[in-house]
């Protein structure tokens, strides 16, 4: 029997539709919960400072991979083991994180699925922008350090899209009102909302933020308009679960995660809320509901 540690941010995850994608791709590569599979779950119920005990708590246990999502799982999970098998999920690029030496060879006892998010946020600017053709003011929110870090990118994509962008801050959940303030003093008419896990995991709360403001935003994850928020594009998350899934099964077939290349997302989906949409009071061009995975009524 194989044991599976797997390491979560939030609660216990086995009614997700994700882990439920995850599940049966594990399936398919021959490994069934219960008969020559099980899985031990930790979670830190949003008390993220547990995620360290937590991890080594797995590892004492001696389980045959380990297996986290989130940004500080899988720290905990890396920062535990140097020869335990990982398999991980990530927004962001695993290279940049200093998780593995290199996409085509990772070197080290961890493997997993990027998602690419920090490509993205040019790409959400121009879908923003297309989406609202006459805005010429947009405010970027996001942490010190995301902000520093795609600043210049980002700036001279909207140079070309004639807009003028106005980056502010956020650093914890008690900043997001004084944020939304701040971009609305700065007259901005829309909203980039660059990858962090304080907006992943408040969606609701900045959706209906954003609403009150009267501000279209965009951000990555398709959890955001399910939330009432406007707009995302990003990476096919089912289809990244599957990935992961699949490269568990690899591993426990035996293959060393050193020697298995990060799978890079290539499956992107656009979801679009128009009831939001017409709450702000904005009509989204066919050009752009028309590239559409998924529209919200």
């Amino acid at each position: 029997m194989y044991r599976v540690g797997l390491l979560w941010h939030g609660p216990e995850p086995s009614t997700s539709p994700f882990f439920e994608v995850f599940r049966q791709s594990l399936v398919d590569s021959g490994y069934v919960e219960g008969a020559n599979l099980s899985f031990l779950h930790r979670w830190s119920e949003g008390h993220l400072e547990r995620l360290r005990d937590l991890a080594n708590d797995l590892v004492r246990l001696k389980v045959d991979v380990l297996f986290a999502s989130h940004p500080r799982a899988i720290r905990a999970v890396a920062e535990a083991t140097m020869t335990i098998p990982i398999v991980v999920l990530s927004a962001g690029d695993l290279v940049d994180a200093g998780l593995v030496s290199s996409l085509a060879r990772p070197g080290g006892n961890i493997t997993g699925v990027s998602g690419r998010v920090e490509e993205l946020n040019e790409k959400l600017l121009e879908l923003l922008k297309e989406s609202m053709p006459s805005a010429s003011r947009v405010a970027v929110l996001g942490g010190a350090i995301a902000v520093g870090l795609h600043r210049k990118g980002m700036e001279i994509a909207a140079r070309s899209l004639g807009v003028r962008l106005a980056f502010v801050e956020v650093t914890s959940l008690k900043d997001l009102d004084a944020a939304f303030e701040t971009a609305a003093k700065a007259r901005a008419e829309g909203l980039v909302l660059l990858a962090t896990p304080l907006f992943a995991f408040n969606e609701m709360q900045v959706a209906k933020l954003a609403l009150q403001r009267r501000l279209p935003a965009i951000f990555w994850r398709s959890g955001f308009p399910e939330a009432g928020g406007l707009m995302a594009y990003g990476p096919d998350r089912a289809y990244m679960w599957r990935r992961g899934g699949a490269l568990l099964g690899r591993v426990l077939k035996g293959a060393r995660p050193a020697d298995l290349p990060v799978e890079q997302a290539d499956r992107f989906r656009l979801v679009i809320n128009l009831k939001t949409a017409k709450a702000l009071g904005l009509t989204i061009p066919p050009s752009v509901l028309g590239r559409a995975d998924l529209v919200i009524q």
